[in-house]
């Protein structure tokens, strides 16, 4: 991925991709102005108030905290630790699982801890296209007062409208990303500006001093407001995420010039008005706005966290994808909205898990204020999780001194729990929200990894070893005859005989003349280069018609089998891959999975595992096999 990266940005301009690194990336960041300084001085206690020590205390930590947090912890430092090119939590965990440890009990616990940040992730999935477009339909609240009984069914319908469309894909819709984002920046950009120009006084804020003396003066309501302060950051994981579209540098190019300083000045332009007009806290964002542009932009604002939902919806189908390739999930239908770009995926499932999710956090709450409650939890937790994971690969990975990471554990790992424990209080008001969500999805994934490891070696034991089965076929026997054509079974072990194969001797009593045993295996890196794809081998000179294939796919890869065999055929000799896929007979093992009450995992989840197990996507449409050239031998597995 790294040498498409690099390629792609000999091709296209770096202003082509800084833009769509706008349209992509800075969606969920992007709308933070929307609600989080109105959250911060609007809550239900009246704690923060709008006077000069409060506001410029608030403005100052949002700043610092988003300089701190998102320009140097991610785009400075994390950024650096890419997995092939590829960034996101999932990206930290497969670099951990690569990575040699003295510790096997650490590095369970690092890898625990890392789907944790995943499962969070989902959670923080949920509630960002709910609070994001919700609190773009408020506007409609400040233009025109009456139309309050609509938002919530017009937010209800606008959300409809966008997991609808999902399943088209967002080759076409993302081109128009980058331009309307552009827009958007500078209507935050310029509608703070007017108010510094104004009232230059704001610019005190930029001081790191004004949020020490906040936190000095009342320490105990800065640390409750940094639960609210912590939306100004939210949307700072998709920067790393998305690392693998678009590369480091146009990030950061992005970021520097347009995003941050944007935000920047928006941020303070609300200050600035909440300081002359503290009515204004009420909704502080639309109100900066002159009178006649807060229509179209309320019109604006709400494409803009469309965008910014379909970011975060776009990183769930990636991060689905690479945990089903991991083997952190059952195979689930997976499909794939563009022939040029790999990245763009459509989780059908996913989708309308979210879906469901989102419209009851939206019935449920009924505000972005309320629903700003819930948000944040999830947020924190799997920033801390960055950061512990980052910092374990500093030290093992790039051997660097022990005193680097204790300095990065000092700054990174104690201002993230500093948020955490501030939204902590959250827990009881809706926080429990994402944490229920996210230890469900992370029963889920432990479930499926564990229960494949047993049924694994159950599936072994039954199939037995493959040396004897083959040598015993060769020998020939007056009770299986040899049928002309090429068989391919589909076998997750390259040792074990393949079920469907054995029961086809057992029942059908027959055998092709040529049998490939085919093993996909996947990597902990995203991609795999065409030339390390295939490996080939016979089973001994005497056995030339039983062969073995092994398909290396990595975990951000297109697992197509049969498209993998015919590239391979068409390459100088030497694999031996002499036939044609296409024209073969693929055979797989429907394998039936019972609990029984041998020892390992407990009967409740054995019987989660199976229903996990009978929802999965059917393999010949996961590995694009040739439906109509396809055979399903049944068999049962016991665990």
């Amino acid at each position: 991925m790294a040498t498409a990266v690099a390629e792609r940005g000999r091709q296209a301009a770096p202003f082509a991709l800084a833009l769509g690194a706008l349209g992509v990336v800075f969606g969920d960041i992007g709308t933070s102005p929307l609600y989080a300084l109105q959250t911060v001085f609007a809550a239900d206690d009246g704690a923060v108030k709008p006077t000069e020590g409060d506001v410029y205390g608030v403005i100052s930590l949002i700043v610092w905290s988003v300089t701190l947090i998102v320009s140097i912890k991610f785009v400075t430092f994390i950024m650096r630790a890419d997995n092939g090119g590829e960034g996101g939590i999932m990206a930290l965990v497969a670099l951990v699982k690569r990575t040699a440890m003295g510790q096997p009990r650490l590095k369970a616990a690092l890898i625990f801890a890392g789907l944790f940040g995943v499962a969070l992730f989902y959670g923080d999935g949920m509630i960002t296209p709910a609070i994001s477009v919700l609190s773009a339909v408020e506007g409609v609240e400040v233009a025109a007062p009456s139309l309050e009984s609509v938002v919530l069914p017009f937010t209800l319908v606008v959300l409809s409208a966008l997991f609808l469309i999902q399943r088209f894909g967002t080759g076409v819709i993302g081109r128009l990303f980058g331009p309307v984002m552009v827009l958007w920046f500078a209507v935050l950009a310029a509608a703070g500006l007017g108010r510094v120009v104004a009232h230059p006084e704001i610019l005190r804020a930029l001081s790191p001093h004004y949020a020490g003396a906040f936190f000095a003066d009342h320490p105990g309501i800065a640390f409750i407001a940094l639960g609210s302060v912590v939306l100004a950051i939210t949307g700072a994981e998709a920067l790393y995420a998305d690392m693998g579209h678009f590369g480091r540098e146009p990030i950061r190019r992005a970021w520097f010039f347009v995003v941050f300083p944007a935000l920047t000045l928006n941020y303070m332009g609300q200050g600035s008005l909440i300081l002359a007009q503290p009515e204004a806290i009420s909704n502080p964002f639309y109100l900066l706005l002159p009178e006649w542009s807060r229509i179209p932009v309320i019109a604006l604002a709400t494409v803009a966290t469309l965008i910014a939902s379909q970011a975060v919806i776009s990183g769930a189908f990636s991060v689905t994808r690479q945990a089903v390739q991991l083997g952190y999930l059952p195979r689930l239908t997976i499909r794939h909205t563009s022939e040029e770009e790999i990245g763009q995926v459509y989780v059908p499932a996913v989708n309308w898990a979210l879906f469901a999710a989102v419209v009851a956090l939206v019935i449920g709450f009924g505000s972005s204020h309320r629903l700003a409650t819930a948000y944040g939890i999830a947020v924190t937790g799997t920033l801390l999780i960055d950061a512990i994971l980052f910092l374990v690969l500093v030290r093992v990975l790039w051997r660097k001194p022990l005193w680097m990471v204790v300095a990065g554990a000092l700054v990174f790992v104690t201002v993230d729990l500093l948020f955490l424990a501030a939204n902590v209080t959250k827990i009881a008001h809706g926080g429990w929200f994402p944490l229920a969500a996210g230890a469900l999805i992370l029963l889920l994934l432990r479930t499926w990894d564990r229960g494949r490891e047993e049924v694994t070696v159950a599936r072994t034991r039954a199939e037995g070893p493959l040396a004897p089965f083959v040598e015993k076929m060769r020998r020939g026997s007056p009770l299986v005859r040899e049928v002309p054509g090429v068989a391919i079974y589909l076998n997750p072990s390259r040792d074990s005989t393949p079920l469907a194969l054995r029961l086809a001797v057992e029942r059908i009593h027959s055998i092709h003349e040529k049998v490939v045993i085919v093993t996909v295996q996947t990597t902990t890196t995203p991609h795999v280069p065409e030339s390390e794809r295939i490996s080939f081998e016979r089973f001994g000179e005497q056995h030339e018609d039983f062969s073995h294939v092994t398909l290396r796919f990595g975990f951000m890869d297109r697992p197509d089998v049969p498209r993998a065999l015919l590239r391979a055929r068409s390459r100088p000799p030497g694999l031996d891959v002499d036939f044609n896929p296409y024209h073969a007979t693929w055979f797989l093992s429907n394998i039936t999975i019972v609990a029984d009450e041998s020892p390992g995992m407990a009967r409740w989840r054995k019987l989660l595992f199976i229903t996990m197990a009978r929802n999965a996507a059917n393999p010949a449409d996961y590995f694009r096999l040739p439906a109509e050239r396809v055979v399903s031998i049944g068999g049962q597995i016991s665990f």
